[in-house]
């Protein structure tokens, strides 16, 4: 079997009626399997994660698109998450026994699909975007819905597929194909969206901007590919480094929170746990167990149970709700 994931996120988090319609539009489809739904209020925004054959998943994806741009209005949505439109961003993800040129090519021809039939702007970014100066998608969803009634208009700015005026009600969409992410915050003990901000600053691969002598200068982050933002969430009442691990390889899980603790050390400020958002694969957890059991001198030779129990304690992963791994390992939903 050909497996790909896809991972929408739509632009409402408090709505459970809107939510659950839009997700009975993907179980519609016979084959595809629902793997997870994540929304978060004060971001306003639902994280739906599911997987199956290459076909049925483009049929899901357009499904769900479509029945977003009915229900979600942008005109009064308010969230902490930068967006641009009911679906934000739609990525395609190759899973098994399919390369990323193959998905990239479903990914464009859904991309085709949801401009030309459903009259929504569509912007290409990853590894389906051919225009490497317009693939990032926070380069794409900059100045966000407020200002792309203005930037769709720019040359340099046309939408890949659809229509090149920004409609108010539904907005734009970005899909896409990539590689596996994990979507990550580290939650602070301090109520400052500024000092959030400044934290993310600190790790994200791209950094901070600074002027010495006069001109700009680029101060790297320390995490390697890690996208970054700081905000507070008031349904939690504190804030939160909001992170996008995209190489797990090069920055795995407990680096990414080690690193945001150490610097949060720096500034006073401390860790309080952490929330995953989404699914995770079943490596970066172990890995997870095996470095914290190595940090205080344990044996690293356990079951996979034990090394996963370890990484969500040190992480404090049920900091906000109980992570339970048969909900969030995707090896392990995909068993079900």
């Amino acid at each position: 079997m050909r497996l790909i994931e896809c991972v929408p996120n739509f632009s409402e988090g408090v709505n459970a009626e809107v939510i659950r319609l839009i997700a009975g539009e993907i179980d519609s489809v016979a084959g595809v399997k629902l793997l997870n739904i994540d929304p978060g209020k004060g971001a306003n925004r639902t994280v739906t994660t599911f997987a199956g054959e290459p076909g049925q998943i483009v049929e899901a994806a357009f499904r769900a698109i479509k029945k977003a741009a009915e229900l979600i209005d942008m005109r009064v949505h308010k969230g902490e998450h930068p967006r641009i439109g009911a679906t934000d961003v739609c990525p395609l993800i190759p899973i098994a026994n399919i390369s990323m040129e193959e998905t990239v090519q479903y990914a464009r021809g859904l991309a085709q699909r949801v401009g030309e039939e459903l009259g929504i702007p569509v912007y290409l970014y990853e590894h389906a975007q051919p225009d490497k100066t317009r693939h990032n998608l926070s380069m794409i969803r900059a100045g966000q819905y407020e200002g792309f009634f203005e930037k769709i208009k720019l040359p340099g700015w046309r939408p890949d597929f659809g229509p090149d005026v920004f409609h108010a009600k539904h907005g734009a969409t970005v899909i896409g194909a990539r590689d596996f992410l994990i979507a990550y915050n580290v939650n602070l003990n301090t109520t400052s969206a500024a000092e959030a901000s400044a934290l993310a600053a600190d790790v994200r691969e791209t950094g901070r901007k600074v002027i010495e002598n006069g001109k700009p200068v680029i101060i790297p982050g320390t995490l390697k590919s890690v996208k970054a933002i700081g905000w507070y969430l008031k349904e939690y009442g504190f804030a939160q480094v909001s992170m996008n691990l995209t190489n797990i390889g090069l920055t795995p899980l407990h680096m990414a929170f080690e690193q945001v603790r150490a610097s949060d050390a720096k500034r006073g400020i401390e860790v309080t746990g952490s929330e995953l958002v989404g699914l995770i694969p079943l490596k970066a957890m172990l890995d997870a167990g095996r470095y914290f059991l190595r940090k205080q001198h344990h044996p690293t030779e356990v079951s996979d149970r034990e090394l996963i129990e370890t990484a969500a304690r040190e992480l404090g992963l049920s900091q906000l709700s109980p992570f339970r791994p048969n909900e969030r390992i995707i090896e392990y939903l995909l068993k079900r």
